[in-house]
């Protein structure tokens, strides 16, 4: 799934080849890509075709573009999803679900392969410029109102794990199973090191590592594995090759050289090095 550094460098392409430009008579092929927008793809095309956006924003992984006309085209990407600037007349991707027609004629286009991420129009929440479905995310730790401090203070209040903790979106934003596997190794943490067992200076410590590692790889474009997630000019990232947790199963850690092992996590998988990472003894 594509976390903020995706979703990050998405959102700078639509701000650079989409805001400024109209939108002409939207083509919606693939319902369940609009499920969210509840009044139907009918009025999803309709309040889309000739606005124009205004700017284009993120919070998390969930980006967005303003309109004209006060509301935002918010789109979450789910496992597949890619916003891709096309000419016009290019051959549909197999998997296009939304076409937006721009006025200087390209296209910017909903490309789907699983259906799991959306499109939809929606109003301006209690901050003007945050969409309303999107007000219950925190904010990301690259966010210039992001409070390091306040992170740390809910972060020791919980009583959890702390991989869990990363990915809880109301704790903190955009830092999914990839980024949250990278900083856990940089910092020594196995994933199931108590939130209530870490003092402040390891939890902010924790913070810097993924602050670090999400920026590096927002620098490279992000991370690519099977070739789903490209930026709106369909370019892959690279910093699937500076990884040295996540999808290394089996091969050396690069600090110990110890075998990084795969363990089952919230139905997906957590990569971590046995030596460097220890697994904390079962509280009593």
């Amino acid at each position: 799934m594509p976390e903020l550094p995706e979703v990050e460098v998405v959102r700078r392409g639509l701000a650079e080849h989409a805001v400024g430009r109209s939108i002409g008579a939207v083509e919606v092929l693939h319902p369940r890509s609009v499920r969210r927008h509840e009044p139907g793809a009918a009025d999803f095309a309709a309040r889309l075709e000739g606005r124009v956006p205004t700017s284009a924003r993120r919070r998390g992984k969930y980006l967005w573009l303003v309109l004209d006309s006060g509301e935002m085209l918010l789109a979450h990407l789910g496992m597949s999803g890619q916003m891709l600037v096309q000419p016009a007349g290019k051959p549909d991707e197999r998997h296009l679900r939304v076409r937006l027609p721009l006025s200087d004629g390209a296209e910017l286009r909903f490309v789907d392969q699983r259906t799991f991420g959306h499109v939809m129009v929606d109003v301006p929440g209690e901050r003007v410029d945050v969409p309303s479905s999107v007000d219950h995310i925190a904010l990301d730790p690259l966010d210039p109102a992001f409070v390091p401090e306040a992170f740390v203070r809910a972060l020791r209040a919980r009583d959890t794990e702390v991989k869990r903790a990363l990915l809880d979106q109301s704790l903190i934003s955009g830092v999914g199973n990839i980024y949250a596997d990278e900083a856990l190794w940089r910092a020594g943490l196995h994933w199931a090191h108590s939130t209530r067992a870490l003092s402040g200076g390891r939890a902010t410590e924790l913070l810097g590592h993924a602050r670090d590692v999400m920026t590096e790889a927002l620098e490279v474009g992000g991370t690519t594995f099977d070739g789903l997630y490209v930026n709106v000019n369909g370019e892959s990232g690279y910093f699937s090759r500076g990884l040295n947790a996540y999808g290394r199963r089996d091969r050396p850690c690069g600090r110990c050289g110890t075998a990084i092992v795969r363990e089952a996590f919230m139905n997906r998988s957590s990569f971590s090095c046995p030596r460097c990472q220890k697994r904390p003894r079962p509280r009593s």
